[in-house]
């Protein structure tokens, strides 16, 4: 609501102009109010502008209209309140875990009892204390990723926007990490917005899950869900058999699939 703490996103829509003069519309009036601490999980086929829009509420684009504001401030490029973890954790593979993620301090000139305090305070809470000697190169790929959410929690951003961070990791790494994930979230109160391709994900990690529609990226639909809460002190794999969880997975995927087809319609008419 306008004057709500929170992020606002203001009647986004994107065009990117080709060079052969052609353009691609990526959004179309896309609002949403998310308040403070809150999770949302978006998905939707490819082609949707999911990363378009996470990408602007992030400052790395400047949409063709509309705006995004956090709190009462426009958003009008990157800022350390908006932490990214994206898809391969962009780390600095030559660097140990330790300067990973102290860097953001380091680069604010935090003096150096603070930041090894809040550095060896977030490698406790992802689990990886013990490896804070070793170059992000020795870790698997979950634990990268690990240390990719403790170097953005480093930062202390208000907003956390992650891009299919859980994606490229093997079911049973994934199913860690989203309780991680849920962990963080609670425990920190920070604001989460994640992009996720998975329907069973984005249903264990929103509070509330956007459905978004293709050509131009839109918003389809929006559900408020109990399975994240639920999941802060559950075996997720007992939250996936509670009631409600089973129906609407289906009914999503039914959704998407549908999509999908008619997107498929359409090449092959323009074909």
């Amino acid at each position: 609501m306008p004057g709500m703490d929170g992020l606002h996103i203001e009647n986004i829509s994107m065009r990117f102009d080709l060079p052969n003069g052609s353009s691609v519309q990526a959004l179309k009036n896309v609002s949403m109010d998310i308040r403070t601490g809150e999770m949302v999980s978006i998905l939707g086929p490819s082609g949707c502008g999911k990363t378009t829009l996470l990408n602007i509420v992030a400052g790395f684009l400047a949409p063709t209209q509309g705006a995004v504001k956090l709190d009462t401030t426009a958003v009008a490029g990157p800022g350390p309140e908006r932490g990214m973890v994206f898809q391969k954790g962009a780390l600095f593979e030559w660097m140990s875990v330790r300067k990973n993620v102290e860097f953001g301090p380091r680069m604010k000139g935090m003096a150096k009892a603070e930041r090894d305090r809040i550095t060896d305070h977030l490698l406790g809470v992802v689990g990886l204390q013990d490896f804070k000697d070793k170059a992000v190169y020795e870790l698997s790929g979950g634990m990268q990723q690990r240390v990719a959410l403790a170097r953005c929690l480093a930062n202390e951003p208000d907003v956390i926007l992650m891009d299919e961070p859980l994606g490229a990791l093997d079911a049973l790494t994934r199913e860690k990490m989203q309780g991680l994930v849920l962990k963080l979230w609670k425990e920190t109160g920070k604001t989460v917005i994640l992009i996720t391709h998975s329907v069973e994900e984005a249903l264990l990690l929103g509070e509330r899950l956007i459905v978004m529609a293709p050509r131009p990226g839109r918003i389809h639909k929006e559900y408020r869900l109990p399975f994240a809460e639920r999941g802060v002190n559950a075996d997720l794999r007992e939250v996936k058999k509670s009631e409600g969880f089973q129906e609407t997975r289906d009914e999503i995927l039914s959704m998407i699939w549908e999509m999908e087809e008619e997107i498929m319609g359409r090449s092959e008419d323009a074909a």
